[in-house]
């Protein structure tokens, strides 16, 4: 993790992307397990297909969960002050997600410089998944 300051940081800058393993079963059982989330629409493909649905898929907070390992990546935990997302899509078994960040703006609250950030998942066909925001302190 590189050290930077609010001066260093500009509005358009990006983050490093994070590119994911295909989504599998071990990791979906792994994070049910892991969460304490164990709804059968990931883990029970009985239930999946009964429900309509081709195969069990990927926890939406598995995929907040990549974002937040995005965002610690580039800052220390400490300095988030913000951090929101919306599910716009499924991810589904051997999807390969890349998480993204991108600086919107740079502002002053509470004394503190802070920057938001544009942050989302894609899988591999480039289609979000995850659409959020962030702000981190710097």
């Amino acid at each position: 993790m590189s050290t930077l300051t609010f001066d260093t940081v500009n509005v358009g800058d990006t983050l490093p992307a994070l590119a994911l393993p295909a989504i599998n079963r071990t990791t979906l059982a792994l994070f049910a397990g892991a969460s304490g989330d164990h709804n059968a629409v990931h883990i029970d493909l009985d239930y999946v297909r009964r429900a309509g649905m081709p195969d069990v898929f990927a926890h939406g907070m598995l995929s907040m969960a990549y974002l937040g390992r995005l965002l610690t990546q580039w800052v220390e935990q400490r300095q988030l002050r913000q951090f929101g997302v919306r599910f716009v899509g499924i991810t589904q078994l051997g999807h390969q997600i890349t998480c993204t960040g991108k600086v919107v703006e740079k502002f002053e609250a509470e004394g503190e410089k802070r920057i938001r950030l544009e942050i989302q998942t894609a899988n591999q066909y480039g289609e979000p998944r995850i659409l959020g925001d962030a702000v981190v302190a710097l």
